[in-house]
């Protein structure tokens, strides 16, 4: 089925979600010659944006284009909208989406942001979002890719890859986010370009914790390579294709999300390595760092398919079976040397 022309100025988009990667996006649709309605939940978050030009609680200093607008007002954000952006914390994305759902207009396009697969039933939000609207697999797409969102939001150059089974839509969203700053790329392998963007979080957990316990350059770099490794071994288990994972959903978003200090997931685990409690970490960050919640139903999705993934399962331990930082790194040097 061919997806609908979204490039041009006539393009309408809804970004349900006004987080910095959420207003991230958004400035990118906009700059890209979209009209964007930006949703936020809470009043004065939406009403700041609409009288600043700017979301100075999750993007300070950055000014957003006049063609963003914010409301708190769903069906106002989704009338006549071409394309609806998702970007809310993972595991809020079923209970969002059942309050959503009835406005969604009737044949846009569904572009997930998040990263993440959802507890209880290890469903990848793509998943999700057809489970709950009933869209068919052509309309459901996902962005992932090395998106740092305050480095894209002061227009440093990025690329990224929009997933879609549906190659003409993936290329109409391709259209209608591209700028002289945001090169988007396109795939038809959507389980391996949201897999990639799941477990990189969990990956970047652990990079951090070991951070914090003042390992060096040798140790993350072997903890993204064999993060990468258990990244692909459970994406193949999956149906997906394993060169989509030494591509930008995958090796690329693994290495931005493991090295830079703006990374959520890396800064989460750097804490815990330095000996803070999982309560203690959780009460000083602001925003979400989903692999937190999302370590254990990756663990689960990898036990279901058989399939070893050891750096996950030392993460899951750290963060939800109170096992000291150091006692995951012994577990992990200790465990049965096999061939790479």
């Amino acid at each position: 089925m061919s997806g609908p022309d979204l490039s041009g100025r006539g393009t309408r988009a809804a970004v349900l979600g006004a987080g910095s990667w959420g207003t991230t996006f958004a400035k990118v649709l906009a700059d890209a010659g979209c009209t964007v309605s930006l949703h936020a939940r809470r009043p004065e978050l939406a009403k700041a944006i609409a009288e600043s030009g700017e979301n100075a609680e999750y993007l300070p200093g950055v000014a957003l284009p006049g063609a963003l607008t914010a409301t708190t007002d769903a069906a106002e954000a989704l009338d006549g909208a071409d394309v609806v952006v998702l970007a809310v914390p993972s595991q809020s994305l079923r209970a969002n989406l059942l309050e959503w759902t009835p406005l969604l207009p009737a044949d846009a396009t569904l572009l997930s942001l998040m990263k993440g697969v959802e507890l209880g039933t290890t469903m990848r939000m793509s998943e999700v979002i057809r489970e709950v609207t009933g869209a068919g697999p052509d309309r459901v797409a996902a962005l992932s890719g090395p998106n740092l969102a305050r480095e894209i939001a002061e227009e440093q150059p990025a690329a990224t890859v929009i997933a879609c089974p549906d190659a003409d839509r993936a290329a109409a969203l391709q259209a209608a986010c591209l700028t002289p700053y945001f090169r988007p790329y396109t795939n038809q392998d959507l389980v391996g370009c949201e897999l990639g963007g799941a477990v990189k979080n969990v990956i970047a957990l652990a990079c951090g914790i070991a951070e914090g316990m003042g390992f060096g350059d040798n140790t993350r770099a072997s903890l993204i390579t064999r993060g990468l490794a258990e990244t692909t071994r459970l994406g193949v288990a999956l149906g997906a294709e394993p060169a989509t994972f030494a591509g930008l959903a995958g090796l690329g978003d693994l290495v931005a999300t493991c090295s830079s200090p703006l990374s959520r997931n890396r800064t989460f685990g750097e804490k815990l390595g330095r000996g803070l409690s999982l309560e203690e970490v959780q009460a000083t960050t602001r925003q979400t760092a989903e692999g937190v919640k999302s370590c254990r139903p990756v663990l689960d999705l990898a036990r279901a398919h058989g399939v070893d993934v050891p750096v996950t399962e030392a993460v899951v331990r750290v963060c939800h079976e109170d096992v000291p930082a150091a006692q995951m790194v012994k577990e992990i040097m200790s465990r049965e040397a096999k061939p790479e």
